[in-house]
């Protein structure tokens, strides 16, 4: 259980919010939170509590991202190993790491636990329902008492990449997202309007009715980029309405690599408006599991380390 807070954001009148406010720096001995996922490796250092900088690197194996990542990170900022006190690992790839890295005093958190205390952090909220958007989704409901994984589906980023791979011939994200900007979902999905007669309250007619369930001869690669995206991101909408069916949260804060999408805000802006619900992205979204375990460790020294005895 955990009894710190954070200070609340005002509500404001959008249920989409892209936040912007950067962390400060401080001096004092340096914590590396370090999110090893199944792609990418996150490292944000803190000082003081304050991040002092964010860095995202890609290798072909976890292990030589994990190392890469935390020597791209100390050469940016021109931090010496001394200066470390301790490393703190998450994500799936923190199984593979059995030894101190480099001699240095290093912990690991459990990912969710990172997820939720990372999410607060970043949107200065006391409690919400966190939506991890990566390789699949992770929900977890994060308060100011206790952090509960609440559950995940597999539909997330490598959904993407693995349909785009068979249905548009491409791999590389950059590509699917710039084939998808000109997209147009009439052409691949079956909305409530093409089923209905007349309007049902309960039922706004450009709400989706089945992703690509009405796709079109002339359906370009484009549309169908768009069609897998929108599909992700509706999958992604709706499962954090479910999260918060039987809470009385309603912000939901969404964080990992699908939050760069540029169409993250349109296609969650339906949802949340339907549903009575906040969609926040805060800042370095992509860098909020990394931070949350740095961050719990500057608040909690009891965690196992994984340093030699």
């Amino acid at each position: 259980m955990f009894s710190y807070s954070y200070k609340h954001q005002g509500e404001g009148s959008r249920v989409m919010i892209r936040q912007a406010s950067p962390l400060e720096v401080s001096e004092m001995g340096i914590i590396l939170g370090v999110d090893v996922g199944g792609s990418t490796t996150k490292v944000v250092g803190l000082r003081a509590g304050e991040s002092i900088g964010m860095l995202q690197v890609r290798a072909a194996d976890q292990i030589t991202s994990l190392y890469g990542a935390i020597g791209n990170f100390l050469g940016a900022h021109s931090i010496r190993l001394r200066d470390i006190s301790s490393i703190i690992l998450t994500g799936v790839g923190a199984t593979f790491i059995s030894e101190p890295i480099y001699e240095i005093k290093t912990h690991k958190v459990d990912e969710f636990i990172a997820i939720g205390h990372g999410a607060l952090r970043l949107s200065g909220l006391e409690e919400a329902i966190v939506v991890s958007m990566g390789t699949g989704l992770a929900y977890v409901r994060a308060g100011k008492d206790a952090i509960t994984h609440i559950g995940g589906s597999g539909v997330g980023g490598g959904t993407i990449i693995g349909l785009a791979s068979q249905m548009l011939g491409k791999t590389d994200i950059d590509a699917i997202l710039a084939l998808s900007e000109t997209g147009n979902l009439e052409n691949v999905d079956l909305l409530v309007r093409d089923i209905i007669s007349h309007e049902i309250p309960s039922l706004p007619p450009d709400l989706t009715a089945a992703n690509f369930g009405k796709i079109k001869s002339t359906a370009s690669l484009s549309d169908l980029a768009l069609g897998i995206i929108n599909m992700v991101f509706q999958t992604a909408g709706m499962l954090a309405v479910f999260a918060a069916r039987n809470d009385t949260i309603r912000d939901v804060v969404l964080t990992g690599a699908l939050t760069t999408f540029p169409q993250a805000e349109e296609l969650l802006s339906l949802v949340a408006s339907q549903f009575g619900l906040r969609f926040i992205i805060p800042p370095n979204a992509v860098f909020a599991t990394a931070l949350g375990a740095a961050y719990f460790e500057e608040k909690y020294s009891t965690i196992k380390s994984t340093q030699a005895p």
